[in-house]
């Protein structure tokens, strides 16, 4: 395939190995813990807009109300006649908030436990938290990609349509919250390159889930289809030999969440019902994730980065790094996500359906939207 040439920049990275452009990347978009003194002005922000909020609202004093890096804490004493999940949804949207604890005053006066998420039908909300590098993760985006020394392609776009929907939330006593939901997603890639701008691939991606979480501790499990589709203008252009990529596939994932706003995560999963029927079914993910709780710009702004690993038995498991890191918008809102803006490196084999035996370098730019 004939390319045209890259502009001077490209060509420059080029010269330069993708995986150390990412890393340097990261270490530009995450900042180091800020200094003791910037904190406690993000606090008083939070703290003063959640006094208000409460006396408004609720016409609740607050006087219990404590606010730690961006945690919100409130004795449940003075919330025990309050509809405490209002109070909770509430507190959650101030711009800055991590998340919101209810501190119980039985059996233990210093016991903290994790304050809890709307149930019944259509709650809101997700137990889980999503995996911000996993490639294959649904949600909406859309994603210019710079193919390192690849023979085919070069300058990409690929875009996802996709959420997760709770459908139904309940309380386990004394352990935390379980869920039911859909999981649905479509993600495609066009070249841009291409004199009509070819589709190369789509692949169709729809899940039932259920989620368990207590305190920081939260599991996913799935039984998800995905389908992969070539475009027809590729397949016209370039006469590729189309291969029928379906399955089924169960997989099961946990994670915790650390101090400081990291957080890991592992798990595995099993294919089967799968076109072609050679393909070996065995997989494995895991990864580190960091929100940063000291948002900056008075809350408007906060950095994060994560790095997601698979590995694949029908790759001889061989390691897929994706990698990504940047900045999370928290003032600006869409039907109620947040807006994303990541830099992102790709080495492995691709997550593209149709591409799956194919090895690929790529950096990347794109924004996303999730809860």
């Amino acid at each position: 395939m004939v390319r045209p040439s890259a502009l001077p920049i490209s060509r420059l990275m080029t010269r330069l190995p993708g995986f150390y452009i990412a890393l340097l990347a990261l270490s530009i978009i995450v900042p180091s813990p800020p200094t003791a003194v910037a904190a406690p002005a993000d606090d008083a922000y939070i703290a003063g807009y959640a006094a208000a909020v409460l006396q408004r609202e609720f016409k609740l004093i607050g006087r219990s109300l404590q606010v730690k890096d961006g945690v919100i804490t409130v004795g449940s004493e003075e919330v025990a006649d309050v509809d405490r999940a209002r109070i909770i949804a509430v507190l959650s949207s101030i711009r800055g908030v991590m998340r919101v604890e209810v501190r119980e005053a039985q059996p233990q006066p210093n016991i903290v436990q994790t304050a809890s998420l709307p149930t019944g039908v259509l709650p809101g909300g997700e137990l889980f938290k999503p995996l911000l590098a996993d490639p294959r993760w649904p949600h909406f985006s859309a994603i210019y990609r710079y193919y390192i020394n690849d023979r085919d392609l070069q300058d990409v776009v690929t875009v996802s349509f996709g959420e997760t929907l709770s459908l139904f939330r309940g309380n386990v006593p004394s352990a935390g919250q379980w869920e039911l939901g859909l999981q649905a997603a479509v993600f495609s890639v066009f070249d841009l390159d291409a004199d009509s701008k070819d589709l190369i691939n789509t692949d169709f991606f729809v899940a039932a889930f259920v989620a368990h979480r207590t305190g920081d501790f939260s599991a996913l499990g799935r039984l998800f289809h995905q389908s992969s589709h070539v475009g027809d203008e590729l397949l016209l252009r370039t006469r590729l030999q189309r291969i029928n990529l379906s399955y089924e596939s169960v997989d099961a994932k946990l994670s915790y969440d650390l101090p400081y706003g990291f957080r890991v995560y592992g798990g595995g999963g099993y294919l089967f019902d799968q076109e072609p029927s050679d393909l070996r079914p065995w997989s494995t993910q895991a990864g580190i994730e960091f929100r940063s709780p000291w948002p900056q710009q008075a809350g408007a702004i906060r950095p994060i980065a994560a790095l997601d690993l698979q590995n694949r038995e029908e790759n001889d498991w061989s390691t897929d790094l994706s990698l990504r890191a940047g900045l999370q918008f928290d003032s600006v809102q869409v039907l109620g996500r947040n807006l994303q803006l990541m830099l992102e490196y790709f080495h492995g084999h691709s997550s593209d359906g149709q591409s799956y035996k194919r090895k690929v370098e790529y950096i990347g730019l794109g924004v996303h939207f999730h809860f």
